[in-house]
């Protein structure tokens, strides 16, 4: 059972963590994948630091709210999006945190089409790291309370547009709304992490 802080965060052994959630053991919930339902899951992401399905790395681990990880994102890869791409959007979500809409750990768009890896330390020119759900711009890596491991989905989006129209200080839910208007193609990959 989850005890809820007044703001509606999970309360973990070292307070209110804003990551925090527990899992039945019988039900493992389902990825959301319908934020582009009409748009082909073609391209194919991957990193150097991990694997689909399996652990990110204590250097991921996000530094605050308990946690004392260096917050360094893993780099990013992608091909096969569509010749008529503008350009492309990240989104890193942990679909496990209890919230209702998760939680949001890196937003970027605006990254031009020409681009097809990403490092956090060197946002390409006119790319945009939006808020997180840690209220700050850029990677914020994972913080689960004790226990079962989460999930942390990054989504990568080749776009029909050069610059989506979102403010700086959209939220990742905004993000995705408008993002599903605009994808002509995606590609996922799963790291997993727990404390």
């Amino acid at each position: 059972m989850v005890t809820l802080c007044s703001a509606g965060l999970a309360i973990s052994s070292l307070g209110c963590d804003p990551g925090a959630a527990t899992q039945t053991p019988d039900a493992e919930p389902e990825i959301p994948l319908q934020d582009a339902p009409d748009a082909p899951q073609s391209l194919t992401l991957s990193s150097r630091d991990f694997e689909d399905g399996a652990a990110l790395q204590r250097k991921h681990e996000f530094a605050g709210f308990g946690c004392t990880g260096d917050n360094v994102a893993p780099p990013l890869s992608w091909e096969g999006a569509p010749s008529e791409t503008e350009s492309y959007a990240l989104v890193v979500h942990d679909p496990d945190a209890p919230t209702g809409v998760g939680f949001f750990h890196w937003v970027v768009v605006d990254i031009p089409a020409d681009v097809t890896e990403l490092d956090a330390a060197n946002l390409p020119s006119g790319a945009r790291a939006l808020y997180t759900d840690y209220a700050q711009t850029g990677f914020g890596g994972p913080c689960p309370p004790p226990g079962a491991p989460h999930r942390y989905v990054f989504s990568v989006y080749a776009l029909d547009v050069e610059q989506l129209e979102v403010p700086d200080g959209a939220t990742g839910a905004l993000t995705r709304f408008v993002l599903a208007n605009h994808t002509l193609a995606y590609g996922r990959l799963v790291g997993t992490y727990e404390r």
